[in-house]
């Protein structure tokens, strides 16, 4: 018996031990597993603090990181081509890096040059006349001759170029490709009005038209898509939809993506979708008089006057998708508008306003030269700018 009971009581002895062990071993686990999130809670604590205090943080001046000197000629226009800088005249065009590089230089003479662009391609045309040039940040990718005076141009990424010429009865839209293939489109007063504005996707498939016609008196407009891929194929001149529109003027239309384009008119903003067929997906409408429009790959912005000593301009900036991201109020008297991440930048010759989705003002300050072109380098407030005698890089501090 006794060995009995010292054989139970050495098996209870070793349970106990052995309990005891899991419980320490869980409560190590569980310490372990404390501890990791304390430091997990702790690093994600400090990571939004970081990017509060970034969305927060507010530029007072900035430092000019990089600078290479360059001869502006007078009468020149300079303007951003993808992350570059492209200036033109009656006489050329020319293309320049950040270092002040050429990369490359057309010549030609043209009496009254009108530019097209998307992304890194550019079309150049000469209105009345029947020569065009379409080049990207590298070199010329094709030339084409009309065999009618041109009145107005857009261009897409792949080159391909939509071009309105004028006739005496028909306006025809001929669309070129850089191997030399040729699309047309016949438009009529009386059928499908005048053309008023067109873009081409970037991809080149579709293009939308907006025409002006008059009924009965009245001024009236068209929103056509022509798709010229496999679909349109099958289909009369390669129109695929279109929407009518008895009480608006739409003077501006343009692809954003492949599948997203907007048209806007003096009545409000519309919003199309479809990589194929566009169709109609928002509306917004307005009371007030639309002053001007601005866009990108990504966002819409709508100007109007705002009556109040405290901000002259509001905007309205819509996504792609044809979203409201916000109303936005401003100040400053501007010659030109682009977008940033979460952000938009307003700026003339002598000072620039940064102002974010979320209301904050990032940066308001003057130029130390007169500024001729802004463009953003990435998303951390930084800016390549071009000058009267200088291409500048600057990071705001």
């Amino acid at each position: 018996m006794a060995d009995i009971r010292n054989f139970i009581q050495e098996r209870e002895k070793r349970e106990k031990g052995q309990a005891d062990y899991q419980h320490k071993l869980r409560r190590y686990r569980l310490s372990h597993v404390y501890r990791v999130l304390l430091v997990a809670a702790a690093l994600i604590a400090l990571i939004a603090l970081v990017i509060l205090q970034y969305k927060n943080h507010i530029y007072t001046s900035y430092e000019v990181t990089g600078t290479v000197d360059v001869a502006v000629i007078n009468g020149t226009v300079s303007m951003p081509l993808g992350s570059h800088i492209m200036t033109y005249s009656n006489d050329g065009v020319h293309c320049m890096d950040a270092r002040g590089n050429a990369l490359w230089n057309q010549t030609y003479e043209m009496q009254n040059p009108i530019v097209a662009t998307c992304g890194n391609v550019v079309a150049i045309g000469d209105y009345n006349g029947r020569e065009i040039y379409v080049l990207d940040e590298e070199k010329k990718l094709a030339e084409f001759s009309t065999n009618m005076p041109i009145r107005s141009i857009a261009v897409s990424q792949t080159g391909r170029v939509a071009v309105t010429v004028a006739d005496t009865k028909i306006t025809w839209i001929y669309i070129y490709d850089p191997d030399g293939t040729v699309f047309a489109v016949r438009t009529t007063m009386n059928q499908s009005g005048y053309p008023a504005a067109f873009s081409l996707s970037p991809n080149g498939e579709l293009l939308g038209l907006s025409c002006i016609y008059v009924d009965s008196g009245v001024v009236k407009s068209r929103v056509a898509f022509y798709n010229f891929g496999t679909v349109g194929d099958n289909k009369s001149d390669y129109y695929v939809n279109g929407y009518t529109y008895p009480d608006a003027i739409i003077l501006a239309i343009r692809f954003m993506t492949n599948g997203t384009a907007y048209a806007l008119g003096d009545d409000g903003l519309r919003f199309f979708s479809g990589t194929q067929i566009p169709t109609l997906t928002n509306t917004y409408l307005y009371e007030e008089e639309i002053q001007g429009v601005y866009s990108d790959d990504n966002y819409v912005g709508v100007l109007f006057h705002n009556n109040s000593a405290e901000a002259q301009h509001k905007l309205l900036i819509y996504s792609g998708a044809g979203e409201k991201i916000g109303d936005y109020l401003f100040n400053l008297d501007f010659d030109h508008l682009f977008f940033g991440q979460e952000n938009f930048a307003v700026y003339n010759e002598q000072e620039c306003l940064i102002h974010t989705f979320d209301g904050v003002d990032k940066y308001q300050g003057e130029f130390d030269k007169s500024v001729r072109v802004m463009i953003p380098q990435g998303n951390s407030y930084r800016y390549l700018i071009m000058t009267n005698d200088s291409i500048d890089t600057i990071q705001l501090k």
